[in-house]
Order: C-alpha cells, then structure tokens, then sequence
C-alpha cells in the first residue's frame, strides 16, 4: 500500500495545476492509479517475499466546489453531512456483486465470510481500471476516505454520529480508529477526513 500511495501522490503533485477541470482532474487521476498499478506489479515481480501482493486504493483531488475520488477495491469514500452518510464509491468484491444481483441483502453483506473477497486491486492485473466519481461538495460537507478496515467493523450510521456528533473534527479518525480496535480490528485501519 505504500508503494501505491507513493506512487499516486508523486504523480498527482507533479501535475496538477490551479484551475484544472473536474475532466483533467479525472484524467489526471485515472494516469496516477495506473502508475500505482505498475509500480505495486514491478514491486512483485522483483522481489521473492512480495510475489502476488495487491492493494486496495481510494484517493480524492478537489475543485472549487466538488471533488474527483479514484477507487480500486473495497476502500471507500463517504459524502457525510448534517443530513446523513452516502457511499460514493462501490466494493470492487464478490458480496458487492452479489448484492447488485439481489441475492445479498447490505446487512448480510456485512457479515457473509467471504466479503474480503475483492474483484480488482492493484498490482492484480497489467492494466487496471480505477473508477472515478465526482462529488459536489458544499461548504462544511466532510469526505472520509478508509479501508475496509474501518467499514467492516464500524456501521455507516456509527460512521456518521462520530463525524458530526461526536466531538471535534480534528479528533474523528481516532475516535473512528479507537471503535475499531476495541472490536478486535481484524484488518490494517486507514482513515483521512476531510471538511470543505
């Protein structure tokens, strides 16, 4: 996973400009992912100890009032404000599949035992298609950005009270991180929020 956020960060910072279009922001976006991808498949293929490794990515670049989120597996980006929680991004994973085809409720998803299963990841594949989201986002909206690490053991709603009742935003990721591993954690936890 360091690789890959190497990798798409270095790329991002070394071409975003001012001003850029919600479309050059995706295009910009969709290059980074791809060179995460190639980098985290060179990483493997050259070295004994990290042969088949794969991560899961979820990134966002901003506009004046919205933002351009990249993901690649079962890392998730949530659009939280007073009125609610919304997932914008969808679980590249077998349980989202089966979901969409209405043999899985989201509740039995939660806990079906093969959720970690994932569909698409870095380094999986030569190439490998991000998908992009642009989101508006008002003044004092928040964007969290997490692993499943975080999703699979703390609910949406659970999310939500911590990010907007829950104390200072400047406090929420370890407050979100202490729920967590209280519940035993079973996977690494990564949170970024974000307020507008």
């Amino acid at each position: 996973s360091s690789i890959a956020v190497r990798t798409n960060s270095e790329e991002l910072l070394r071409v975003l400009r001012p001003h850029m279009t919600p479309e050059q922001l995706r295009e910009a976006s969709s290059y980074a992912v791809a060179l995460a991808n190639r980098a985290v498949r060179e990483a493997a293929s050259s070295t004994p100890e990290c042969s088949n490794m794969g991560t899961t990515l979820v990134a966002a670049v901003s506009y004046t009032d919205g933002t351009v989120i990249s993901n690649v597996g079962d890392s998730r980006a949530y659009h939280i404000t007073e009125g609610g929680i919304v997932r914008v991004t969808r679980d590249h994973s077998l349980v989202e599949d089966l979901v969409e085809r209405g043999e899985l409720t989201p509740d039995q998803a939660r806990t079906h035992p093969h959720k970690n299963l994932i569909t698409r990841a870095l380094g999986a594949d030569p190439e490998l298609r991000a998908d992009l989201f642009r989101q508006k986002l008002n003044e004092g909206d928040f964007l969290l950005l997490c692993s499943d690490g975080l999703s699979n053991v703390v609910s949406e709603q659970e999310i939500l009270y911590e990010v907007i009742h829950g104390g200072e935003a400047c406090t929420c990721c370890r407050r979100l991180l202490d729920i967590a591993l209280h519940r035993g954690a079973p996977d690494n936890v990564t949170a970024v929020l974000i307020q507008c």
